[in-house]
C-alpha cells in the first residue's frame, strides 16, 4: 500500500498525522528526538506535523522501517500499530520490579463473553514481566480466552493494552477491551449511526455485532500488541 509523494486528501492527511503525534505520545518523546528517531531533519518534521508539507511515503517508510510501525495502520489506522508480535511465551519472564519490562496480569480479557468487573490491572494479579522492543510502559499484558476475535486473536494468546484517558477520544475500527456492567469484551469499536452508541464488532462471521450505548462503557483499553503464544515445546 503506498500514497503519492505529492498530495493526499486533506482528511486523510490530518488522520496520519494524528497518528504519528498519538506514536510520539505513546513513546514519550517531543519533535527533536523523534525526528532522530526516524532520521528525518526536526524542521521538516515540523512541518510534517503542522500540515505545511505534503505527507510523502518516503516519510511514511522511514517511520515503519525505524521504529516498526504498521504501514496500514499508519495510512488507514487498520491492524493495529506495531501489529501482531510472534513471539514465544513458554511462561512470562519473571521479575521483581517493573524496571524488568511490561507487567503481566494472571486475569482474563475475553473475547466472547466473560461476567465480572473485577479490578484488571490489580497488584495482586502480576504474575511476572516481559521485556519487548516498541512496548509502551503504559502498556500492561492480559491473557486471551475465547475465539470471538479468532483469527486475528487466538485463545491463549496475551494482548498489551493501554488504558484510554479521555474515552471520547476513540481510533476507529482499532481493537479494544471494553469493560460493561457484566460483561468484559475483547473487539473492534465501530462507529454507530447514532453517536450515543458504538458497533461491537467480531473477527469470527459466527459472532454477530453488538450495539452498545457508550454511557454503558466502564473503561477502554487499546489494544496494541498481540503476543501469540507458541506452547508447542
Amino acid at each position: 500500500m503506498t500514497i503519492t509523494s505529492t498530495t493526499m486528501d486533506s482528511q486523510k492527511n490530518q488522520e496520519i498525522i494524528a497518528r504519528i503525534k498519538y506514536l510520539m505520545k505513546e513513546m514519550g518523546v517531543r519533535q527533536v528526538r523523534f525526528a532522530e528517531r526516524i532520521g528525518v531533519d526536526t524542521s521538516n518534521l515540523s512541518k510534517y506535523l503542522n500540515g505545511h508539507m505534503p505527507l510523502s511515503d518516503s516519510f511514511l517508510n522511514r517511520l515503519v522501517v525505524n521504529l516498526g510501525v504498521s504501514k496500514e495502520w499508519l495510512l488507514d489506522g487498520t491492524d493495529l500499530p506495531f501489529g501482531k508480535t510472534p513471539v514465544r511465551l513458554d511462561g512470562p519472564q519473571q521479575g521483581s520490579t517493573a524496571e524488568a519490562g511490561t507487567p503481566v496480569y494472571d486475569v482474563d480479557a475475553t473475547a466472547g463473553l466473560s461476567s465480572g468487573r473485577s479490578d484488571l490491572f490489580d497488584s495482586g494479579n502480576i504474575v511476572g514481566w516481559v521485556n519487548l522492543p516498541n512496548m509502551s510502559p503504559n502498556c500492561r499484558i492480559v491473557r486471551v480466552s475465547g475465539d470471538s476475535m479468532s483469527p486475528v486473536i487466538m485463545d491463549g494468546d496475551f494482548i498489551a493494552v493501554r488504558e484510554l484517558s479521555n474515552s471520547n477520544q476513540i481510533f476507529w475500527g482499532q481493537i479494544y477491551v471494553i469493560q460493561l456492567d457484566d460483561f468484559r469484551l475483547v473487539k473492534y469499536v465501530r462507529r454507530h449511526t447514532d453517536p450515543n452508541m458504538v458497533v461491537l464488532r467480531s473477527e469470527n462471521p459466527n459472532y454477530d455485532d453488538m450495539d452498545v450505548l457508550r454511557a454503558d462503557i466502564h473503561q477502554m483499553w487499546l489494544v496494541q500488541h498481540i503476543l501469540h503464544v507458541n506452547s508447542r515445546l
